[in-house]
């Protein structure tokens, strides 16, 4: 099913078209932590394109899933700055954590006490809600 999926797939990692136009047409210039890799378009934009940005893109190591870029790749991508990440990085804190993916439409998806998931059944008012009624 492999190379099937990657003719007629998006969704997990990149398909057949998008890793040869990037073989062709882009330079990689990074990684991530996570195995993404980074890229942008070896031609340099015409004045009429984009305000002039060059073109970049993600080619992610599995699912597609937006939130897997971290933050200094996203300014990147999104041209808050031209410079690598690599280039001028903080060192890591010992208090950062790492990525946790988006669990969204899964069963490790947050369920808040009440929802319909979880049986529906919530914890009573507490008591001090008095419902509002217009004066006659």
């Amino acid at each position: 099913m492999g190379f099937f999926s990657k003719i007629f797939t998006w969704w997990d990692g990149a398909t057949i078209g998008t890793a040869l136009f990037s073989a062709l047409h882009g330079e990689q210039v990074g990684t991530d932590a996570q195995g993404n890799e980074y890229y942008r378009a070896k031609r340099k934009p015409s004045q009429g394109t984009s305000a002039g940005n060059e073109r970049r893109w993600v080619i992610y190591n599995g699912p597609n899933d937006a939130s897997r870029v971290p933050p200094e790749w996203h300014g990147w991508l999104h041209h808050s700055y031209d410079e690598l990440p690599q280039s001028h990085l903080p060192p890591r804190k010992i208090w950062e954590v790492g990525h946790t993916p988006n669990a969204t439409g899964t069963a490790a998806a947050y369920r808040p006490q009440g929802a319909l998931e979880r049986g529906g059944r919530r914890a009573p008012a507490a008591g001090d809600y008095e419902a509002w009624s217009p004066e006659p």
